[in-house]
């Protein structure tokens, strides 16, 4: 999950404490270090040290560095080097346990020994396990043997010589191709809605129906469809070691900064420079460049999609599916760039902005041009909020949406979610509407301030949210503003995956008992407060290259009512069935995950401006219980719930079928469930008709966002609650009021 930044200056305290005591750090004096990083052992020494330093000073409650957090550092550094046990042996980790208590005194020596020793080890285990893919999927299989596969792989034993290596590779891959065989198979016979197994995580899921594959497989005999899922798998793997070899001694040695620094909770970690930038351009929604995403393809760079407004899109010459071979930085000669890692492809193409790159390009017609583009400020359009409108029973009502809680620090003027969402309330009482809704589901988080801010849309001044500091008295973060922009009816939507600022929306949206909470059964659960330090203003003439950052827990944020949200969330008024209902998801779920506490409440009044509120929630609550798609979602949550626990597949081709079928007739139980549809039109706002007329790219987004919205059965009994409040005879009046006023003043 993203984290909330509290880049406040009068109330950053914690890291201006922190950033005082690099006047004392002596030992990090500026040292003439090798550009190359990736070979520079002495700079991975500095950033060991001065990452523990940091921590052990700025963390909001650190965990001593001892023989306890050696032995978590030891086992999550090896789970995360190989979680399915398929590289190293039995022999290997038994090396490894000498180190299992000794890892704290090597952070305290600046010793990597351990470090090199397995980054050493997988590397070799890697190279020799190329080999085993490619011979396991050079023969047919043998599908009519009676063995099986666990893939719940914490309770597999390390195999003990490379022939029990082996042999795990060819079940896990048999288990893939089978997988694809049998989806390949029923198709063949007409049936496109067999259920196929997905094992990214180790759940079968209904396949979609795919009409262009079932032509391609008509009338092959069977020979030909197993050696085809062969070669499917063959193609996986490759791609799949073709990013393992791209990766350098840097990525897995901050695949061991992590396992040191989650222990002292999940969200504090070390980011690379790269993995700061990223952050940054996800906080802020914009970055300088062309505006165009890239993935790799073997050894090709290959354009996805071309961002709305950007420099590439405005341009029209490149196109999606366009490869680029070579990369110039204005008039120097262009740059090879087949082979190249993609993220090394990305730092060619970003760029200042007003700067020139040109790109030679295969086009998809095989054509090869040059292409001249200049850098500009590239807005991500889908990170920012959106508004829709929808009429029912003759009145309007608006839904926001928000994804993310952004903002851009360096630059005042810049978008931030505060003011963006503050325009579309604008723009939706334009509109007429009598409702609003915020959704937040799926939001990780992102600014503090900008919480703070949006929750005084619809509030008069008062406490939004408490900080508590290590050792510190609590803050309580105030709207001081009286003006409440919106005070009609309003529902918040979360689920499982809204996080941090959404659960301080959610939270005190609830607390004021301004508007109703409807989701699932609670919110994530993140209830802590980071921040990202740049470690390098702690070297003196730094010369050792970008050192990265830390983002570190710093305090924790508490509801006005003296409650946290951590590993708790926010309970919504009115829960409504979800595919997880029945899963632990969320921090709760965390290893390392700080613990549930309480302070006293901020000193606050309710909004009382809604007549009978538990009568509406009750009202809610009746409706989910009486429909019966609900209840066939409550219905999917258990069959959920009870086939993520089964971890052992067949690998006999017939057993595999007959199962495959069993899941077959049990999802078309639950396929109504996606063929849902609410019957409401939601159509876009005034202000946003005339940027689809102009802008085909946003036109179709935002068309799928309302289709998506029709399919929508959570929206749907949002807007019922909604019915609920605008009946309120207190709310009721005030709209109308408002809308009086307004007609005054105008």
């Amino acid at each position: 999950m993203d984290a909330i930044l509290f880049f406040m200056k009068k109330n950053f305290k914690t890291l201006l404490l922190v950033i005082g005591l690099s006047a004392s750090l002596l030992a990090f004096n500026a040292i003439d270090f090798e550009q190359e990083s990736s070979k520079d052992p002495e700079k991975d020494k500095m950033l060991l040290e001065l990452l523990t330093f940091v921590i052990e000073r700025g963390h909001y409650d650190p965990v001593p560095i001892d023989d306890k957090f050696s032995k978590g550092v030891y086992k999550d550094y090896i789970e995360s080097l190989d979680p399915s046990k398929r590289y190293f042996l039995q022999s290997d980790i038994d090396f490894f346990s000498k180190y299992e208590t000794l890892i704290d005194d090597q952070i305290k020596n600046r010793d990597l020994s351990f470090f090199d020793l397995t980054y050493t080890i997988y590397i070799k285990r890697m190279q020799e396990s190329t080999k085993f893919y490619k011979e396991i999927l050079d023969k047919p299989f043998d599908y009519s043997i009676d063995e099986d596969l666990d893939t719940d792989y914490s309770k597999a034993p390390y195999s003990k010589n490379e022939k029990e290596l082996r042999e795990r590779w060819r079940k896990q891959i048999k288990l893939s191709t089978l997988s694809t065989l049998v989806d390949k198979l029923s198709l063949q016979e007409g049936n496109s809605n067999v259920a196929s197994a997905e094992l990214g995580d180790e759940i079968f899921v209904p396949a979609k129906e795919n009409k262009k594959l079932d032509k391609l497989i008509e009338n092959k005999s069977y020979e030909e469809l197993e050696k085809e899922s062969r070669e499917s798998s063959l193609n996986s793997l490759n791609d799949y070691f073709n990013f393992m070899k791209d990766l350098e001694r840097n990525d897995w040695f901050g695949l061991y900064i992590n396992a040191i620094s989650s222990r002292f909770d999940p969200h504090t970690n070390y980011m690379a420079p790269d993995d700061k930038e990223r952050f940054d351009t996800s906080m802020s929604g914009k970055f300088e460049g062309i505006g165009a995403r890239l993935q790799k393809k073997n050894d090709f760079t290959e354009i996805t999609e071309l961002i709305s407004g950007g420099p590439a899109w405005r341009g029209k010459e490149l196109e999606q599916g366009d490869v680029i071979l070579k990369v110039a930085q204005g008039n120097e000669q262009p740059v090879d760039i087949v082979g190249m890692r993609l993220d090394d492809v990305v730092k060619k193409i970003k760029g200042p902005k007003g700067t020139e790159v040109r790109l030679t390009v295969k086009k998809v017609d095989g054509t090869i041009v040059v292409i001249s583009l200049i850098r500009d400020t590239v807005e991500t359009e889908e990170t920012y909020a959106k508004s829709s409108v929808v009429e029912r029973y003759g009145i309007k009502y608006g839904i926001i949406y928000l994804p993310k809680f952004y903002i851009d620090f360096e630059n005042k003027d810049s978008r931030d979610a505060a003011k963006d969402v503050a325009i579309e309330v604008e723009r939706l009482k334009s509109e007429g509407v009598k409702g609003i809704i915020m959704d937040v589901r799926d939001n990780g988080g992102g600014s503090l301030k900008t919480v703070v801010d949006i929750t005084g849309l619809f509030i008069e001044q008062g406490p939004v949210v408490q900080i508590k500091s290590a050792g510190a008295r609590k803050e309580v973060l105030f709207d001081r503003d009286p003006k409440v922009q919106w005070d009609g009816p309003l529902v918040v939507m979360i689920n499982n995956f809204s996080a941090s600022a959404s659960e301080i929306l959610a939270a005190a949206i609830q607390d004021y008992k301004r508007g109703i909470v409807i989701g699932s059964k609670q919110s994530y659960g993140k209830g802590t407060v980071q921040n990202v330090i740049d470690l390098n203003q702690f070297v003196r003439g730094n010369s050792t290259g970008d050192l990265g950052a830390l983002k570190t827990t710093t305090q924790k944020f508490y509801r006005i009512n003296g409650g946290s949200t951590q590993l708790e969330g926010v309970s919504s008024d009115v829960v409504m069935p979800d595919r997880y209902s029945y899963i632990d998801i969320g921090e709760r779920d965390m290893e390392n995950a700080m613990p549930w506490t309480k302070i006293d409440p901020a000193s606050y009044s309710v909004w009382n401006k809604i007549n009978n509120f538990d009568n509406i929630i009750d009202s809610s609550k009746k409706r989910i219980a009486n429909n019966e798609h609900f209840q066939l979602i409550d219905k999917g949550a258990h069959w959920t719930k009870q086939r993520r626990d089964v971890t052992v597949y067949s690998l006999n081709l017939e057993e595999f079928k007959a199962t495959q079928k069993e899941l077959e007739v049990k999802s078309k139980e639950y396929k109504v469930l996606s063929d849902y549809t609410n019957n409401l039109v939601f159509k876009p706002i005034t202000f946003d008709q005339e940027l689809m007329k102009a802008d085909v790219s946003f036109k179709e987004k935002r068309e799928r966002w309302f289709e998506n919205l029709g399919k929508d059965i959570y929206v749907e009994e949002a807007l019922n609650v909604l019915d609920d409040l605008q009946s309120n005879p207190v709310i009721k009046g005030q709209v109308n009021l408002k809308k009086k006023d307004k007609l005054v003043k105008s």
